[in-house]
């Protein structure tokens, strides 16, 4: 295949990990990011055993695994500290290396550029306009330059202007619950399980992180864009949380102002197309999810490697995103529609249909949840050697 230009526009973590996918095909991209310097920021996030495949088919599955730590178990707990439900992800694996794994999002990130050749990735190219009905296409930042391409990647998160653009009936939809997250000192608690705790004020939810440190979420059901929840601090949680069990009201006492951070939880419905000839959606531009599976992540690295393999496989570009587009969207749309139906369980208040929703967890046979993390697991990946 002759080789044509192909930009990446978004420099997170889809986009950078297409573009080490790209690196081992024998292609080349040149990502554009917005920002015009990259920063530690985020909190924790999940990386499932089948994040952990894809790393592996972009070979850096070791280096990720070091810089994370290994999840043996995940369990769900009402506001007392009763089980609900539990996952038991070693015994699920049955022997495999592929386990789940959390890490800092910014250590993922600083993984993934570490992989990127020299002069790859430019900074501080915010799109201003782009002119998909060239050829190449054009795209104009809004420090003047022009870049001229043969094929672009969109991967510039759920309010993706590429998008926009091509797909305008497109909405985001608001999951009803808005989230404060931190990461913290785990030196005093020295927890080790992967959480969820699910009561009538709200949902919170502990995932242990390298080097000691813990991340914490905290879902509560309000308004979009509520000017109230805005200005709320640490007291603020503590009130809706300190009945909980602990470790819960510890861990929010424990944490500090300026470690807070805040928004509302949003998906993309989904939609039917992510290849557009010689464009193609990527990551939270094609298929943002609501973080209640901790695939958000996951699926922009499958995306990466997807898109590899069916560079790799077809005779021209456009073909390998039409081939892409087979490939992805069915998975990603049951990722996202199923992803929205936990939340909604998960953020229940009434009592009633909240004893009723544990009994039923309580009940539902562990094969029942095998075979549903089996699915999530069957992912579409060539064997490489």
């Amino acid at each position: 295949m002759k080789q044509k230009s192909i930009s990446i526009l978004g420099g997170g973590i889809a986009g950078l990990a297409t573009a080490i996918a790209l690196n081992r095909t024998g292609f080349s991209a040149t990502v554009y990011e917005a920002s015009a310097e990259l920063r530690p920021v985020g909190a924790g996030l999940g990386l499932g055993a089948n994040a952990m495949m894809a790393f592996e088919q972009l070979g850096i599955k070791t280096e990720i695994s070091r810089r994370g730590r290994q999840l043996p178990s995940f369990t769900i707990y009402d506001q007392s500290g009763r089980k609900i439900m539990k996952t038991d992800h070693a015994a699920l694996s049955k022997g495999s290396n592929d386990r789940n794994f959390s890490i800092h999002r910014a250590d993922l990130h600083e993984c993934l550029l570490h992989h990127l050749k020299s002069g790859q990735l430019v900074l501080g190219k915010r799109l201003k306009h782009a002119s998909l009905d060239k050829d190449p296409l054009c795209l104009t930042f809004e420090d003047g330059t022009q870049v001229n391409t043969d094929f672009l990647i969109v991967a510039d998160g759920i309010h993706s202007f590429i998008r926009k653009e091509l797909l305008p009936d497109a909405i985001t939809r608001y999951a009803g619950y808005t989230c404060w997250r931190a990461v913290i000192d785990n030196n005093e608690l020295q927890l080790e399980e992967s959480s969820e705790t699910w009561g009538k004020n709200g949902r919170f939810g502990i995932v242990p992180l390298a080097n000691n440190k813990i991340y914490w979420f905290a879902c509560l059901n309000r308004p979009r864009q509520d000017a109230e929840a805005a200005q709320y601090e640490i007291s603020d949680l503590h009130k809706f949380f300190r009945n909980y069990h602990q470790p819960i009201p510890q861990i929010i006492a424990q944490t500090r102002q300026e470690h807070l951070i805040w928004n509302d939880i949003i998906d993309l419905k989904p939609i039917e197309r992510f290849a557009f000839k010689c464009v193609l959606l990527i990551g939270d531009a094609a298929h943002a999810t609501t973080p209640n599976m901790g695939q958000g992540a996951c699926q922009a690295i499958e995306d990466a490697v997807t898109l590899g393999q069916c560079l790799a496989d077809a005779t021209t570009i456009e073909t390998a995103f039409a081939d892409f587009e087979k490939k992805r969207l069915k998975r990603t749309a049951w990722i996202t529609n199923t992803s929205w139906n936990i939340g909604r369980m998960a953020q229940l208040e009434n009592p009633f249909l909240i004893s009723v929703r544990n009994a039923i967890f309580r009940l539902t046979p562990p094969s029942l949840n095998a075979k549903q993390l089996a699915k999530l697991n069957q992912v579409d990946f060539k064997t490489t050697g």
